[in-house]
């Protein structure tokens, strides 16, 4: 079994009051890890560990901050399979899945090493009157960052690395679905040769999950809240900080769609489809939730996609198509299709739920009445809806609270453009799929998708003050005081 401990002043360490909490496994349900179970109090030490760092990092050279990263960077690649390991027996994930969560966390990384010059360059001097002003980022201080167990080392790393670059410290709240990999990762970092406290984390046992995020949210030393997760629990995160005023990056659930008009190329739209749809099992916030496909070219697309899906039932595909979470979630999985087929959806491929697997389902003929229309299923189910038209399609994939991620095939890229500008989404991809992430651009959502964004240039903003400095003549005269 594996034991996963907090991390206060850079040292693994039990709770203070010895609690701790099982993660079992999602797929035969056997105790995995053994982790320790932070009380307030510990989630108290935290933030003054991190509080406490905060001047020796924010005051490094941008060399040296720069060389750590570098280095955790290394570190992380180096024990991947260390990490796959882990993410197989606390996630039932896909050795590929974890493999390709950290070819993306090595992208965050090299990104990271960008920000401190880019803030330096930012520093801006005019003199207007005899006065001179500079305007310039500085970094706000500690940053709680709260990263979920779907892509469990992608975005912990963005949730850590981007606000350490931009020179702040990070109390990391890890999941409780995945505490030892999520422990790992930190002790990764913290190797890498951080000042002690640069970055702490505490775990906890899923009662004690809103006592613990609320303490922090509150402790004066926190002043930024950076958030990944669904919009249920997001809301509830934003709350609490709204009472405390602190700011918040949220990057909430999704309810994805890909668009398919007449003159797209459908072997690669189909494709496009599969891969967002059941990539890790649609446990993605980007994965396609909605195809959305004219009906001039609908009876062909669908054929095209549902052989895509088919294949992925055979022997020799199963092994790209892992477990959910858990047997609760696959079983809420399973509800949405019956749902689905009891109002007259069309079953097209799949539909079978065992434990916590969910076969690659696709489901045609969907129609707003059907709860998969509306929610975020999070597993590997694709719904078909048939549109008239152009403009109906962009009705349809606007119809939804979210608003993170959203796909359009077409040959005509004029065309396409103009669509995208009508996506109410905060990333829109042209004849690619859903799922796609660039840790050098802007990464987030509108509308019950949250606010904020992660990526390139973007996170200094949420991660930095700007502070406008003069110098004055002290002889200067001032309006109507003689």
């Amino acid at each position: 079994m594996f034991e996963a401990k907090l991390h206060i002043q850079n040292a693994g360490v039990d709770a203070r009051d010895g609690a701790v909490f099982q993660r079992l496994s999602p797929v035969n349900g056997q105790p995995v890890t053994r982790a320790a179970s932070a009380s307030p109090r510990d989630a108290r030490d935290a933030a003054n560990a991190a509080a406490a760092a905060f001047s020796r990092w924010r005051d490094l050279p941008s060399e040296q901050k720069i060389d750590i990263l570098r280095r955790g960077r290394d570190l992380m690649i180096e024990r991947t399979e260390e990490l796959v390991e882990i993410g197989q027996k606390e996630l039932g994930s896909t050795p590929d899945w974890i493999r390709f969560n950290v070819a993306i966390a090595a992208k965050v990384f090299d990104e990271a090493l960008k920000i401190p010059a880019q803030i330096e360059a930012m520093e801006k001097t005019t003199e207007k009157d005899g006065i001179t002003s500079t305007c310039l980022r500085q970094p706000v201080g500690v940053v709680l960052a709260i990263a979920p167990w779907n892509a469990p080392v992608t975005l912990a790393i963005r949730a850590i690395v981007w606000p350490l670059a931009c020179g702040n410290t990070v109390v990391f709240k890890g999941s409780e679905l995945c505490p030892k990999l999520h422990s790992l990762i930190v002790d990764i970092l913290c190797d890498a040769g951080l000042p002690t406290g640069a970055v702490t984390s505490v775990l906890h046992s899923p009662e004690s999950a809103e006592t613990v995020v609320e303490t922090l949210v509150a402790h004066p030393a926190v002043r930024r809240v950076n958030f990944t997760g669904s919009t249920r629990i997001g809301r509830r995160v934003a709350e609490i900080a709204a009472r405390h005023l602190k700011p918040c990056l949220m990057e909430l659930s999704g309810k994805a769609s890909i668009i398919v008009l007449e003159d797209a190329d459908l072997d690669a739209a189909a494709k496009a489809a599969a891969f967002g749809a059941y990539f890790n099992q649609g446990q993605i916030c980007m994965a396609t939730e909605r195809v959305v496909v004219v009906d001039a070219i609908a009876d062909e697309f669908v054929a095209k996609l549902e052989a895509e899906c088919a294949a992925l039932l055979t022997r020799k595909e199963r092994h790209k198509v892992g477990d959910l979470i858990s047997a609760d979630a696959a079983q809420r999985v399973g509800r949405l299709i019956e749902d689905a087929l009891a109002k007259q959806a069309v079953l097209r491929v799949g539909g079978g739920v065992s434990g916590s697997y969910v076969q690659p389902t696709l489901l045609d003929q969907v129609t707003p009445e059907m709860q998969i229309y509306r929610e975020e299923s999070f597993g590997p189910v694709a719904a078909i809806i048939r549109a008239h038209d152009e403009d109906e399609a962009v009705t349809i994939a606007n119809d939804t609270e979210y608003g993170l991620v959203a796909s359009v095939y077409t040959s005509d890229l004029a065309r396409a453009r103009r669509i995208a500008g009508k996506l109410e989404t905060g990333v829109c991809h042209i004849n690619g799929p859903t799922v796609y992430d660039d840790p050098a651009l802007p990464f987030g959502g509108v509308k019950a998708s949250g606010y904020g964004r992660f990526g390139g240039e973007a996170v200094i903003e949420e991660f930095t003050e700007l502070r406008w400095i003069t110098v004055q003549d002290p002889r200067t005269d001032f309006p109507f005081w003689s």
